[in-house]
């Protein structure tokens, strides 16, 4: 039997998820106030994670120099341009690590951006070696009152793949923030790349039993892209053949029978990722959106007959 939550999608899809959650649609407004890395300031490591250049990313609006008021009016203009029907926003914090700086300085950017007309909530993207009970317990108290999620990059569940692209973190390290987070009664996402250097597409698929493990609310996965300016971009010019990049129809196959495996209670965010080629230093897809990327998904689980969890 399909699992067709409350919609007609073969996935447990992130936006019918939050129309029924609030009502209408609610948009993402991503803000840069500035944190770092625990792996970029010498505190654990130099230079950042491999594969991690901000600027990729980043919308034009998002920049650490603006007021965070400043950031979040002209990110709701930016988006109002194409969404204009949302009149709800959830404020994403989303360079680096966002939990990485002490509870005061937390307290005034997460009020701060609570306060701004129209935000609902917020989304907070972190490490999971840069969060303790005392932000998770404060987080918890504004949960009563907003929608907040934590959402933690993970990348891989491979100690030896953390160590490669420098995470400087341990995927136990990950299972225990994920399950403190809960504690404090915390929506939980989580971030996986697939492709990743010294992983062949078995373990990529196989990594699905023990994600499937943990308590997840939602969940993104990307396709491992390389990009400029960034120490995976010089490792894959010495070393491509330890490489394996997916193309695109490759990777929806893969994504495919990866979902079919994986827990239907989680809500898809995303499968896959965007960087503008003018970043790429490696195979891209071209100017291929996300929502393309979707459209495809969902006609293929549709001609496969299958869908999200069916061999769970």
């Amino acid at each position: 039997m399909i699992y067709l939550w409350n919609h007609n999608r073969r996935y447990n899809a992130f936006a019918p998820y939050f129309k029924e959650l609030f009502g209408e649609r609610v948009q993402k407004i991503s803000v840069d106030a500035g944190f770092t890395c625990p792996n970029r300031d010498g505190t654990k490591g130099r230079g950042g994670c491999t594969y991690c250049n901000n600027n990729a990313f980043n919308p034009s609006y998002c920049h650490p120099g603006k007021p965070l008021e400043q950031q979040i009016k002209e990110g709701i203009a930016f988006h109002q341009v194409r969404y204009r029907r949302a009149n709800k926003y959830l404020v994403y914090f989303q360079p680096y690590s966002n939990t990485y700086a002490p509870l005061e300085r937390l307290k005034e950017l997460y009020t701060t951006a609570l306060a701004q007309p129209g935000v609902i909530g917020l989304v907070i993207g972190t490490r999971p070696d840069c969060v303790d009970r005392e932000k998770l317990h404060y987080l918890g108290e504004l949960a009563k009152e907003h929608y907040i999620t934590i959402e933690y990059g993970l990348e891989s569940i491979y100690d030896t793949t953390l160590e490669r692209i420098n995470r400087q973190h341990t995927y136990e390290e990950s299972v225990q923030a994920i399950r403190l987070s809960k504690e404090y009664g915390l929506h939980v996402g989580a971030h996986f790349i697939f492709g990743l250097p010294g992983e062949s597409r078995e373990m990529m698929m196989a990594s699905v039993q023990e994600i499937n493990k943990l308590s997840l609310d939602s969940i993104k996965f990307h396709q491992l892209q390389i990009v400029e300016d960034t120490t995976m971009a010089k490792d894959y010019a010495l070393r491509p053949d330890d490489y394996d990049l997916f193309s695109f129809e490759e990777y929806i196959d893969f994504i495919i029978r990866f979902i079919e495996k994986l827990n239907p209670e989680f809500i898809i965010e995303r499968f896959a990722g965007e960087v503008p080629p003018r970043y790429l230093a490696g195979p891209g897809w071209g100017l291929i959106r996300n929502d393309q990327i979707n459209v495809t998904v969902e006609k293929e689980l549709e001609q496969r007959n299958t869908w999200q969890g069916k061999f769970f």
